[in-house]
């Protein structure tokens, strides 16, 4: 087990450098509308590009990464986030602005989708005694590594100002660079020899896998629903400044949902992960009413900690029953269940953002309106104990 403690070390800051390439930019954002006369429809589209991009690298990483191998897949999504994140502060000095920017985001997000889609096999895959336990705790470093990118480049960005942004990219492009390195070096297993895994015509036509792709989509919008307008909520909420706003809010949401996953990481052994996640559905979905019907603000921003808190398991826990319930399902299997969190991801602020504005941007309405997605991921969980092995 010992030689594989490098390569679970290796997959920790893959995940760090997945919440690099998704909160990076939005922190810049501002910076880039006033350096650079960029609109905000043009802003808009560079998270909705990375997202479809990362979509796309999904569903195609489902068919090709066991034909071209996990080592030579892993190394080149950490150089193109890489390549992205420097092309981030240089690009757009190059070309012009809005293209160069659009460039570098092709890059990062290339990477981001494979890793989302190579990091949880590969830990999967090694051999450990308590694989759910392991997947929680792996997937807690995502938590983390969104508080080290939020807390870190907030303050460098207070202390050596907002002209020092591109200095920003090139440090935090140091991250995948040298895990890529790594990643040339660590021991590497694969879930199935090939040819043994279910192609996608096998999963499609499973019905077990289905459950698992709506529990996935549930996963993603109850955990992004709340985590993309935490810092709005803060802001409004108690009326404080956008650097308080984003360390208030998702800092806050994130660091309580990465404490449920090393939590459940660290003592999960004898825990039913099951009832773990139907427990924190529950949760969830009392979070989103505090959030949406406590007259009190500071309540109403203690509910993001609750819901940070709540959604920490479902992500990694539906992985783990996955690879349990479906041995064979293989990186394919992992790939078209990422990409359902994927599109659950974009899901769930879609339809708070649109019910807020409906309701002349009360965004109460909206947070109330998300209660579905934990109460769905409810339902399908009590579907699921039909089909369990």
């Amino acid at each position: 087990m010992n030689q594989y403690n490098q390569t679970i070390y290796a997959s920790y800051i893959g995940y760090i450098t997945q919440a690099i390439v998704n909160n990076l930019a939005p922190l810049l954002f501002l910076i880039f509308m006033n350096q650079f006369g960029l609109s905000l429809v043009q802003i808009t589209s560079i998270t909705t590009i990375n997202f479809v991009i990362q979509l796309i690298v999904d569903f195609i990483a489902a068919k090709y990464v066991d034909k071209i191998g996990y080592r030579i897949s892993i190394v080149a999504a950490h150089i193109f986030s890489a390549l992205g994140l420097l092309g981030m502060g240089i690009f757009p000095f190059l070309l012009e602005p809005y293209i160069g920017l659009l460039l570098s985001v092709f890059l990062y997000a290339i990477g981001g989708g494979l890793i989302e889609v190579l990091i949880s096999p590969i830990v999967e895959a090694c051999p450990s005694d308590n694989k759910k336990m392991a997947m929680s705790l792996l997937h807690s470093f995502y938590c983390w590594g969104t508080v080290a990118v939020v807390g870190i480049s907030t303050l460098l960005l207070q202390i050596l100002g907002k002209g020092s942004w591109r200095i920003l990219t090139l440090l935090w492009a140091l991250v995948p660079l040298g895990n890529a390195i790594w990643f040339t070096k660590v021991p590497i297993e694969t879930l199935t020899e090939e040819g043994e895994g279910m192609s996608m015509k096998e999963l499609f036509q499973s019905r077990l896998f289905w459950i698992f792709v709506c529990l996935m989509i549930c996963a993603g919008a109850s955990e992004q629903g709340m985590s993309q307008w935490a810092s709005a909520f803060a802001e409004s909420g108690l009326h404080v400044s956008k650097f308080i706003g984003d360390l208030a809010g998702p800092c806050f949401f994130s660091i309580l949902m990465g404490s449920s996953r090393a939590f459940f990481g660290k003592f999960g052994e004898k825990m039913d992960l099951m009832k773990f996640i139907q427990m924190s559905a529950i949760l969830c979905i009392v979070s989103y009413m505090i959030a949406s019907l406590s007259p009190i603000p500071l309540l109403s921003l203690l509910s993001c900690g609750i819901c940070g808190l709540s959604v920490g398991i479902m992500w990694p826990g539906v992985f783990s029953l996955a690879s349990k319930n479906m041995p064979k399902g293989g990186t394919a299997m992992f790939a078209l269940l990422a990409l359902g969190g994927d599109v659950g991801c974009s899901s769930g602020p879609s339809l708070v953002g649109v019910v807020s504005n409906i309701f002349g941007k009360n965004l109460k309405i909206g947070l109330f309106c998300a209660i579905a997605f934990p109460a769905f991921l409810l339902y399908f969980t009590k579907k699921l104990k039909k089909f369990r092995l």
